[in-house]
């Protein structure tokens, strides 16, 4: 028993990293690995240790993400203002290292089509391995990843090296938002920048749009707190950003780049706008 509970130890790492993905939350991913040593527990002899615990946690998260899809459930509903310290078993951490767009994107697949596309683009398990979990065809299954692989990898009609540059704008613009450095956002917002947000984004009485670089980079400055939770996606084919803490999908930034500049930005909080965004990674 002590050997079984040293070798599950040497598993739960990983076990952990692939149950997070596949459901967004920590608490319910140190469940699935719970569960796994549990029913471990429960069998007489294991061939292979990794390959077995990979199963059952896959199998336990499909049927959590089956659970939530029957409830009409969405674990990733908007978030009051994001605190720092507010951070149940690391999660903060959990989805710095995971990438919050990854999180978000991942969010908007189909049980199926999240298990099948973690367990093989992101942890390299075979179809063949991956079909006895989904109750499906290794050539179903493959499908299944393969669908999901073009609703995660967005395309846009930019260009490649309009594409790159304003990646490099809004990259600029969120390490300038961070440290809060007022000069640092005069230079990558345009002078005549519009901010236009929508209530929800914004304190009560505050205004849904401000002009001017001075008067957005002094709000930012305010507000900047929330750039540490954001980081850059395809938004509707066009760069922008979602701002996701602990992974859940909070606010999203349509920015519009005008040679090296910001020239404008919208701030998307209205639950009904939110999901009807098209966010995909880089």
């Amino acid at each position: 028993m002590d050997n079984l509970a040293a070798e599950f130890e040497a598993e739960r790492g990983r076990l952990r990293g692939l149950a997070y993905r596949m459901l967004g939350s920590a608490a319910e991913a140190d469940d699935a690995v719970q569960e796994a040593w549990l029913r471990l527990n429960r069998v007489d002899s294991v061939g292979n240790l990794a390959a077995w615990l990979t199963t059952v946690v896959s199998r336990v998260c499909l049927d959590v993400l089956r659970s939530r899809k029957a409830r009409r459930e969405d674990p990733f509903e908007v978030l009051p203002e994001p605190v720092a310290d507010a951070d149940p078993a690391g999660e903060v951490e959990l989805a710095d290292s995971v990438g919050r767009a990854l999180l978000v994107v991942l969010a908007a697949l189909g049980p199926a089509e999240r298990v099948a596309f973690v367990l093989h683009d992101l942890f390299a398990v075979p179809f063949d391995r991956i079909a006895p979990v989904l109750d499906r065809t290794p050539v179903a299954a493959k499908k299944l990843a393969s669908r999901a692989r073009q609703r995660v990898r967005g395309t846009s009609p930019l260009p490649p090296a309009d594409l790159a540059r304003h990646r490099r704008v809004v990259d600029a613009f969120l390490a300038a938002a961070r440290g809060g450095d007022l000069g640092e956002l005069l230079d990558v917002l345009a002078p005549d920048v519009v901010r236009r947000a929508d209530p929800a984004a914004l304190p009560v009485g505050a205004a849904l749009e401000a002009r001017g670089a001075r008067a957005v980079a002094e709000e930012t400055q305010v507000f900047g707190k929330r750039a540490q939770f954001a980081e850059p996606a395809l938004v509707d084919g066009a760069v922008g950003v979602v701002v996701a803490p602990r992974g859940r999908l909070l606010l999203a930034l349509a920015v519009t780049v005008d040679g090296e500049r910001v020239a404008a930005y919208d701030v998307i909080a209205d639950p009904a706008r939110l999901a009807a965004l098209r966010i995909t990674l880089l």
